[in-house]
């Protein structure tokens, strides 16, 4: 009969190489169920990490400290890498970390300083670029496309699993069965934005199991085709144009007109409120005209 405590006290009693260790989180992630592409971020980036702790000698579990993970950052920080793409390395190492302590592969904790990210505002589209865009789109799949990401604000993995079983055009609901984190939710579509989907229909594939954007022979987009199309339209309308970007400018946009924040978490599929902070940019004339509403020399005095 297997014995838990027997299995643990021999676990903490006995080093065990770092390559194992390294493949018990792997397995654990995908027992969690979490989704193949957080699977693979994690082999990604742990996977580099833990070549590079094999080039420093360090073989067990229980040998990695904060100097080795202060180094391994500091080795990226060297290199021509962005901030984002670093603190993304070093979430990912914190997720190991904390694993081989809770599964006592480590005695320790291993405890570090996560690197910082410059605040930086990020492509934020207005309503006249936005416009520019939507002449751009020269076919009805494209402007479909543009104006689902642009109105709902779904991401772009959600965009590229959405099937036509998802979308009620008359209702202008669209269900997102699995968003991040398998999360699911339902978004709100316009009236343009509907109608613009229902001609887009009529040339296509659209049993319940058809994916809504397709390429040319009906396949399902994927993330490099999307990237391309929207690359494609930016140039065309002299604007930065990306999943992300159409996502922000939905939050910004939407936060202007009066959305309450609590609905607008909700429909951006955010854990929480500060999550959809992150998401909103306000930018100077948005302060500007708040200072005029509010400002309490000139509205008081």
């Amino acid at each position: 009969m297997f014995n838990e405590d027997f299995s643990r006290q021999k676990k903490a009693s006995a080093s065990v190489p770092l390559e194992e260790a390294y493949t018990d989180f792997i397995l654990s992630r995908q027992a969690m169920l979490c989704r193949p592409r957080t699977v693979q971020f994690y082999e990604f980036t742990l996977g580099k990490f833990v070549g590079w702790l094999a080039g420093q000698g360090v073989g067990q579990a229980d040998e990695i400290s904060a100097r080795h993970v202060r180094a391994y950052l500091s080795e990226l920080a060297g290199r021509d890498l962005t901030d984002t793409y670093i603190h993304s390395h070093a979430r990912a190492i914190r997720t190991l970390v904390r694993f081989l302590h809770a599964e006592e592969y480590h005695p320790s904790e291993v405890k570090f300083q996560m690197p910082a990210i410059a605040k930086r505002r990020l492509p934020v589209l207005n309503s006249d670029e936005l416009r520019k865009v939507v002449s751009a789109c020269g076919n009805p799949r494209d402007l479909a496309l543009v104006l689902l990401m642009a109105d709902t604000g779904i991401r772009r993995a959600e965009l590229c699993a959405l099937n036509w079983g998802d979308v009620d055009i008359s209702r202008g609901t669209i269900s997102i069965r699995e968003g991040k984190g398998g999360k699911a939710r339902t978004v709100i579509a316009g009236v343009r934005t509907r109608r613009a989907l229902l001609k887009y229909r009529r040339f296509v594939a659209s049993e319940p199991a058809s994916p809504v954007i397709q390429t040319q022979s009906g396949g399902r987009m994927t993330y490099g085709g999307l990237r391309s199309t929207l690359l494609r339209l930016g140039e065309k309308a002299g604007v930065h144009l990306s999943p992300h970007a159409l996502r922000r400018t939905f939050a910004t946009l939407s936060l202007r007109a009066g959305m309450n924040p609590l609905h607008l978490q909700g429909l951006l599929g955010h854990a929480s409120l500060e999550m959809t902070n992150h998401y909103v940019q306000m930018l100077d004339e948005d302060l500007q005209v708040a200072h005029r509403a509010f400002g309490p020399i000139d509205n008081h005095l």
